[in-house]
């Protein structure tokens, strides 16, 4: 399955479409990349005068990018229209904040994935190659 393969099969569409590209993806983990637009909702009135990206949303790139493009990566032939993946848990340090247009890479590795749930460490950096935010997300795969 090809990258671009991976990000048509995600249950997503924009505006809630958060993975602009796989840069790798492995057995191991994945690496994808994602551009915040400016015009997005949420910094209308997510701090006024000074937008920055909700936390709700960081977790939700790295979810996008590291737990589901992997999870579908890993089950290939196997994932279609039926399946089903949902967020479990999550444990996130949020380190910095990230403004509009800023461009953000994450990092996943896997830690399992057996019974159907897929858990990994995930970790955002900036262009700057500052840690943005940093922890370990779960989902099931029905």
């Amino acid at each position: 399955m090809t990258k671009q393969e991976i990000i048509s099969k995600l249950p997503y569409s924009k505006p809630f479409l958060f993975v602009d590209e796989i840069v790798q993806i492995n057995e191991n983990g994945a690496e994808g990349r994602y551009t915040f637009d400016g015009n997005l909702d949420f910094y209308e009135g997510h701090f006024k005068d000074n937008p920055v990206t909700p936390g709700v949303i960081l977790t939700e790139v790295m979810a996008q990018i590291g737990l589901v493009c992997l999870g579908i990566f890993l089950l290939n032939d196997t994932f279609n229209t039926t399946t089903s993946i949902a967020l479990t848990s999550t444990e996130i340090n949020f380190l910095k904040p990230v403004f509009p247009n800023e461009k953000v890479t994450v990092i996943s590795e896997k830690i399992y994935f057996r019974f159907g749930k897929l858990k990994c460490k995930v970790r955002m950096i900036n262009e700057r190659e500052e840690t943005v935010c940093m922890g370990t997300i779960a989902g099931m795969i029905v």
